[in-house]
């Protein structure tokens, strides 16, 4: 029984440190997290150029705002359906967009697990 219990030790850790380490750590990435933006607002801008998305329903051109909505749904890989590319093209840049999700998702997760390591060992009470 004693041995169960050290194999599920809870420890506590200051949400605070890890919050400002992940923000620290964010801040040195900064240049990074702009290239990625700035990647995609260029893949909605071909998307709405080049894609020609419509809307499901009406089969109407969406306008740049709803391009922007299609993409951000589409990086993060949910894929409502309701606005979809009709182009060859637009299909390509759906699929970069499915990649950069995945690539920004990853990202983000690494730099949050990085935050909470960090936090971690600047914690007294985790001293070895």
């Amino acid at each position: 029984m004693n041995s169960i219990t050290k194999l599920f030790k809870v420890e506590t850790i200051n949400s605070r440190e890890v919050t400002v380490e992940f923000i620290r750590a964010l801040w040195h990435l900064r240049s990074l997290l702009g290239t990625l933006l700035m990647a995609f607002f260029a893949l909605c801008a071909a998307m709405f150029w080049l894609g020609a998305p419509v809307e499901t329903a009406t089969h109407a051109r969406v306008s740049f705002g709803a391009t922007v909505y299609y993409c951000g749904v589409t990086a993060l890989t949910i894929g409502y359906g309701d606005v979809v590319a009709t182009t060859g093209i637009g299909r390509a840049l759906s699929m970069l967009l499915g990649l950069y999700g995945v690539l920004v998702t990853g990202t983000t997760t690494a730099v949050a697990v990085f935050a909470v390591q960090r936090a971690v060992k600047r914690d007294p009470r985790h001293a070895p």
